[in-house]
Parts: structure tokens; C-alpha cells; sequence
């Protein structure tokens, strides 16, 4: 459908289950997601902007579908700081709008974004830079259901040398936050707390609530996880011992590995 849309240089805007995105004669202008901070947390989340500067805009200069382009005539950004922000966000949120999804898309012409004109992207790009970061989640991790589902502390020793990054993603884990959540309230992009989840979830230091229930049984006790090095010395011992190894187990183990 999105092709179509891009071929018939179509304007209006594509909804889908995860998000939209807006398109002004088949490009790509902008897209939203309530997996993913928005463009207004990104900017202001980070000091780019100030929160009073940026509803400034929208009062000003939303009704007239010119937002982007107030906050640059207006000094409070630049040309150049508005196009890079808007186009994390615009990569960001289609990424989520483009996954997997059991609702219909609809399509409705002529619907244009108070944002206003920034920097249009071409469907292609779109579409190649969503295949990639889909690949590059599969190679840290393969198992998806840690993008959506309630994250937990596995009980694992966490190394000193875990990056700063990873690090605040996994201060917020709780039992009950997602990673949208947990993007929402850091204010970073929803696909770079993916990409640290998924390196958690390899390091054996973060789950879903889901699994963890599953693995448990009542009649045996859970015993607090070993440190990750411990952990890949015995799965290590293990494969080399067996006459047939598990296959799975090797190919999760080689995707920790390389995750680290």
C-alpha cells in the first residue's frame, strides 16, 4: 500500500495499528508512534528547546501547519538541528508503524501535519532503513518478545564495565515497564532503548515478565543467576561434552556473544 501511495505521488496520511505517517506527494514527511517519544520530547527532553518555546510554536504557528518553520525563523533552532531531530524521529516512529501489525491501514487524502514542511524522506529509504534495524535487532537478539513485553531483573550479576547507556535503561527496569516505556520516560528514541534491551536480554541480566513466569515452577526454587561470564563457561562446557549439541543453544549463545 505504501508503495502505491509513493507511485501515485499521493498526500495524506497512512494509519496503522503502531502509528502513522504523513506523506505529501509520496514522500514521507513525517510519522508518529505512542511506542516512541515524538519529536516535541526529543527536542525539549534534551534542552534543544524549551518546553515554553516549543507550545510558543504550536500556539503561533500550528493552525497555519508551520511549526517546523517558526521555530527556525524565530531563532530558537536551526535549519540544520530541526532536520536532524526531525528525521531521528520521522526514522523512529516509521519503524514502529511499519512492524507487524493484525489491524487494517487506512489512508486518508489531504490530511497534512501542523509540523509543516521540514525535510521529506522517500518511501525506499524508509522502508531499507526498517529492514535494517529490524536485522540489526535479530543479531543482538532473535527473540522479539523483549520489545513489548513487561521487563525484569533476572537476578544476574551486572559487570561493572556495562556501558552508561545500557546501564540507565536497565535502572529503569521494574517488573512492570516496556521499553516504550522506558523510552518515554528517559525521552530517547524507542528504537535505541530496543537495541539496549535486546543487549540485556543477550548479556542474560533483563527478560519479560512472561518468560520468567514460565521458566518457574513451584515445587523448585529459584537460585540467583550466575555472573554472564559463568553463565557462557557453562554452556560452553556443555556443548563441547554433548555427543549431539543443541543447535539453538549454540546459535543463542554465538548471538550473546557478539552482543557484548
Amino acid at each position: 500500500m505504501l508503495s502505491r501511495l509513493a507511485e501515485e505521488r499521493a498526500t495524506g496520511v497512512l494509519t496503522r495499528e503502531r502509528g502513522v505517517l504523513y506523506l505529501v506527494e509520496g514522500q514521507v514527511v513525517h510519522a508518529e508512534s505512542p511506542a516512541t517519544p515524538g519529536l516535541d520530547v526529543l527536542l525539549t527532553s534534551r534542552g534543544a528547546l524549551g518546553s515554553e518555546g516549543w507550545w510558543e510554536a504550536v500556539s503561533e504557528a500550528g493552525a497555519e501547519r508551520r511549526v517546523g518553520r517558526f521555530l527556525v525563523d524565530s531563532g530558537r533552532l536551526t535549519a540544520g538541528a530541526l532536520e536532524l531531530c526531525h528525521l531521528g524521529a520521522l526514522y523512529d516512529a516509521a519503524f514502529f508503524t511499519l512492524g507487524t501489525s493484525s489491524g487494517p491501514a487506512r489512508f486518508r487524502y489531504g490530511v497534512a501535519h501542523w509540523i509543516g514542511p521540514v525535510r521529506p524522506v522517500t518511501v525506499d529509504a524508509v522502508e531499507r532503513e526498517t529492514l535494517r534495524r529490524r536485522a540489526l535487532l535479530h543479531r543482538i537478539w532473535p527473540e522479539p518478545d523483549t520489545d513489548t513485553g513487561e521487563l525484569v531483573r533476572t537476578g544476574r550479576a551486572v559487570d561493572a564495565a556495562l556501558p552508561p547507556r545500557q546501564r540507565t535503561v536497565l535502572d529503569q527496569v521494574d517488573g512492570e515497564r516496556t521499553a516504550s516505556d522506558i523510552s518515554l520516560v528517559l525521552g530517547r528514541p524507542g528504537f535505541h532503548t530496543l537495541v539496549d534491551v535486546r543487549r540485556l536480554a543477550a548479556a542474560g541480566i533483563v527478560s519479560t515478565r512472561a518468560r520468567t513466569v514460565e521458566l518457574r515452577t513451584p515445587e523448585t526454587p529459584v537460585a540467583p543467576a550466575p555472573p554472564v561470564s559463568a553463565v557462557t563457561a557453562q554452556a560452553a562446557e556443555a556443548a563441547q561434552a554433548s555427543a549431539d549439541p543443541d543447535v539453538a543453544l549454540l546459535r543463542r549463545l554465538r548471538d550473546a556473544l557478539e552482543a557484548l
